[in-house]
């Protein structure tokens, strides 16, 4: 059979799959030169060395939307096939998005801690909250999931408006320009990919516009926002309150930013549901069976959509 490289885990039902048509083999045991094929996921990728490596390598199946852990471009130098699962979590990830706006609008964390310590019974009603309806919320990057984050505010009477690297045909107002954008909002939701195009694109002067009493959201990628500049703004109350589902270096998470009373912290849950994680599986494992079968793919990223 054919041979597959596994990096990172997989699911029972994917194996199970898997295992029809690849002999499935482990970074701790392959031949560089029998690996035709690659499942990997958006956080493990495929180190550069392994990938230069496997010299018959055709396709590389990523389970996630986000690929910036593959060198596509190198990939595509060589006519390898990059895939990731795009569509099938988009729901999941703008659910997301506005569990952690309501969290920080409705300051869950906070009240539940009042509950449960008995503050409430000894001390009366815990302080009022903020309304997230009627918000101008800014989306930066307004692909599949921004769309489907602009869609589920649409019941809150929400203004949206977006920056992204092209204008696109949509009826939400466009800005050129993120630190402007940021100014003019109440909520930064930031679904961009991941990269050295975006690296630190939310820095100190975009926090500094979103302002005390704005809110930034990041269900995209933790290198999308200055950490070391978030955590600074959170501590002066320079910004007000965060939502962050992506880290730095996750999985760690700097002291500084789990101490601060005005963030909520997610484990890199966007899409981690049941349904939909799935949901993913299946489209990965398709992809590559669908490759062996006949060389095409179902869901190739757009650097390798003419390969």
């Amino acid at each position: 059979m054919t041979n597959l490289l596994q990096i990172g885990g997989v699911t029972a039902d994917m194996r199970k799959r898997l295992e029809t048509a690849f002999t499935i083999h482990q970074l701790d045991d392959f031949d560089p030169s029998s690996i035709t094929h690659v499942i990997t996921n958006g956080h493990d990728g495929i180190d550069p060395a392994i990938m230069a490596s496997l010299i018959n390598l055709k396709a590389i199946s990523g389970y996630g939307v986000g690929y910036d852990a593959i060198d596509v471009a190198e990939a595509v130098r060589r006519g390898i096939v990059v895939t990731h699962t795009p569509n099938v979590l988009n729901e999941e990830v703008a659910t997301t998005a506005l569990l952690l706006l309501l969290a920080c609008y409705r300051e869950v964390l906070r009240d539940d801690a009042y509950v449960r310590s008995g503050a409430w019974q000894a001390n009366g009603n815990a302080p009022l909250t903020r309304s997230a309806d009627n918000q101008t919320v800014g989306i930066l990057g307004l692909g599949r999931i921004g769309q489907a984050i602009a869609q589920k505010l649409t019941p809150w009477n929400a203004e949206i408006v977006y920056h992204s690297r092209t204008k696109k045909d949509v009826f939400y107002t466009y800005y050129d320009n993120l630190t402007a954008m940021a100014k003019d909002c109440d909520v930064l939701i930031c679904i961009t990919p991941g990269g050295p195009s975006t690296d630190k694109l939310v820095n100190a002067e975009v926090m500094e516009a979103l302002g005390p009493n704005g809110t930034l959201i990041n269900v995209s990628r933790g290198s999308v926002v200055d950490e070391t500049a978030l955590i600074a703004a959170l501590q002066s109350g320079t910004l007000g309150w965060a939502g962050l589902d992506v880290f730095e270096a996750e999985p760690t998470v700097p002291q500084a930013l789990r101490d601060l009373p005005n963030t909520v912290l997610l484990p890199h849950v966007g899409s981690g549901t049941v349904e939909t994680r799935a949901a993913m599986g299946a489209l990965t494992v398709d992809n590559l069976l669908q490759h062996l079968k006949d060389g095409t793919v179902i869901s190739a990223v757009p650097e390798c959509a003419n390969l």
